[in-house]
C-alpha cells in the first residue's frame, strides 16, 4: 500500500479520507470523552492527548506504518472518530484494522459498521488482501462483540500482547476475516452497504 498515496472511501453512510492535522478542531467535538478510551493503548480526551494522538497517527503515516483515515459522518458533514489500516503484508497479502474510536453521538448509528464495510471492501478488493486482522484489549466486551458480529472469527489471545495505559501490559484477542467469508458477509452483514454504496 503507498501510504503518500491519498486513500477516499466513500459509501452512501460514511466518508472515510486521510487524518490530517488539521482535524485537530473538529476531532475535539468529539474526542473528550474519557470513556471512548478506557481500553485503548494511549489517550485523546484533551487538548494535548489529541495533539499527541494526531502527531503519532501522521508521524507513522510518513514511515509506512499506519494509514490513519478520519471517519466522517456523511448525513451531517461532521467528523466523527477515527480508524486505520496498520499491520501492512504486502508480500503475505494482509493488514490490520485498527486504531479506531467513534464519538458517542455517533455510535449504535451503522457508522462504525459502514466505515468497515468500505475498509474490509477496498483491502480484499483494491489492496488483494488474502486476511484482515482486527484486534482489541481482552477487557473490551463492547468491542469483542461488535467484531464477532460483523462476522469475523476469533482465534484466540495473545497474553500480556500490548504494554497500554498506565504502564499495564493487556491481553488482546485477535479476530479476522478471511477472503473467502468476503463474499458472504458483504452480501449478508453488510448487504446495505453493498446495495447503495
Amino acid at each position: 500500500m503507498d501510504f503518500s498515496t491519498p486513500v477516499v472511501l466513500e459509501n452512501s453512510r460514511v466518508r472515510l479520507r486521510p487524518l490530517d492535522v488539521t482535524d485537530f478542531e473538529a476531532l475535539k467535538a468529539v474526542a473528550f470523552e474519557p470513556a471512548l478510551w478506557q481500553f485503548t493503548l494511549t489517550r485523546a480526551d484533551d487538548a494535548v492527548s489529541l495533539a499527541a494522538y494526531l502527531r503519532q497517527a501522521l508521524e507513522a503515516r510518513g514511515q509506512g506504518l499506519r494509514y490513519p483515515f478520519a471517519i466522517i459522518d456523511r448525513p451531517t458533514g461532521q467528523v466523527a472518530g477515527s480508524t486505520s489500516y496498520y499491520q501492512v503484508n504486502e508480500a503475505e497479502q494482509r493488514l490490520s484494522i485498527g486504531y479506531t474510536w467513534v464519538g458517542s453521538a455517533f455510535q449504535r448509528t451503522g457508522l462504525n459498521r459502514a466505515a468497515k464495510h468500505l475498509l474490509l471492501s477496498h483491502a480484499f478488493g483494491q489492496l488483494g488482501c488474502e486476511r484482515v486482522e482486527l484486534e482489541t484489549d481482552a477487557r473490551n466486551h463492547k468491542s469483542r462483540t461488535a467484531m464477532a458480529r460483523m462476522g469475523a472469527t476469533e482465534e484466540g489471545t495473545l497474553r500480556s500482547h500490548r504494554l497500554t495505559q498506565g504502564g499495564i501490559r493487556r491481553d488482546t484477542v485477535i479476530f479476522s476475516i478471511i477472503k473467502p467469508e468476503w463474499s458472504e458477509l458483504r452480501q449478508s452483514v453488510f448487504q446495505d452497504y453493498e446495495v447503495r454504496g
